[in-house]
């Protein structure tokens, strides 16, 4: 782990995380914003205590660098492993996950630990949990609860003993209510649970993020660092980030590779033109116009005659 100071505040990066191909998704997240410092807090309180972890956030925003963080600050001496639950095959599930015995397959001549034994003694961090298959979901609860798995093909059960952090970008109570999570699992994880606001909802963050990611591609390319003017400060921060942190790292490396001058300039971020309060407006009455009822067409005129009167 790595704290950088950016903007006179600690930056959390993990920079071995790119050599991993499990774990492309963690980037950097940094507590500038008074929800990050909150989280931040939250997130100290819980790493040290031996309970399982939910993170909630959009994809994009920072869930597995929470959970590398939980990790570090926890003193388990295992190995953090990451694993993306959309990714398991759902026909070798149980292998991938609890392992499989000597002989079990054609062609196993040893046996394998899977997921669950290569993190004993650490942490094992299910990315999109609701992604596990049901009897999957049933089959963890209890090695979470038994703290022992039985590999695929065995006779006995092996003793574990595996922190779970877990994220889901959905919630998950929907999900347990439709019957596709199951309730013990999610009652389970409720003891400890971490809300990750998108991006948009961090807009303190968002410089703070821009400088360092610009800083990165810049030394990777062997480029000069340049300013971020302030009207392109403005664009960053007005812009809604459907894709969170992800987002903003690639807008950044895309404007350094066409800025031609020593400056970040709007038109250099590629970004959407923001319409203005009076196009929002023009758009809902359209919508209203084109599918709203009687009833509401006819209220929309009356307030659109007030309105001309008014002016």
């Amino acid at each position: 782990m790595s704290l950088h100071e950016t903007f006179g505040q600690p930056l959390l990066t993990f920079p071995d995380a790119e050599k991993s191909p499990l774990s492309i998704r963690a980037k950097a997240l940094v507590f500038v914003d008074p929800r990050s410092r909150q989280l931040r807090q939250e997130l100290e309180q819980l790493a040290p205590r031996a309970i399982s972890v939910l993170i909630r956030g959009e994809t994009g925003s920072g869930k597995e660098l929470l959970a590398r963080h939980i990790h570090r600050e926890s003193d388990r001496g295992g190995l953090f492993v990451s694993v993306n639950c959309g990714a398991i095959s759902p026909t070798y599930a149980d292998a991938e996950l609890f392992g499989y015995a000597a002989g079990s397959y054609s062609g196993s001549a040893s046996s394998r630990a899977g997921w669950f034994g290569s993190a004993n003694g650490g942490t094992l961090y299910l990315d999109e949990i609701g992604d596990l298959p049901l009897p999957i979901q049933i089959k963890l609860l209890a090695a979470l609860e038994n703290h022992e798995v039985t590999r695929v093909g065995a006779h006995q059960p092996s003793p574990v003993d595996v922190r779970l952090v877990a994220a889901t970008s959905i919630d998950l109570a929907q999900a347990v209510a439709a019957g596709k999570f199951h309730e013990r699992l999610y009652h389970y994880l409720g003891e400890g649970r971490l809300e990750l606001p998108a991006l948009r909802e961090r807009v303190g963050d968002i410089l703070s993020l821009a400088e360092y990611f610009l800083g990165i591609y810049s030394q990777r390319l062997g480029l000069a660092v340049p300013l971020i003017s302030e009207a392109a400060q403005q664009a960053l921060e007005q812009h809604s980030w459907p894709g969170n942190t992800r987002e903003l790292e690639n807008v950044i490396h895309f404007a350094l590779l066409v800025s031609t001058g020593d400056e970040i300039l709007p038109e250099h971020l590629n970004l959407p033109v923001q319409p203005s309060a009076l196009e929002l407006i023009d758009r809902q009455v359209a919508q209203v116009i084109a599918r709203g009822s009687d009833a509401e067409r006819t209220a929309l005129k009356a307030l659109l005659n007030r309105l001309d009167k008014t002016l």
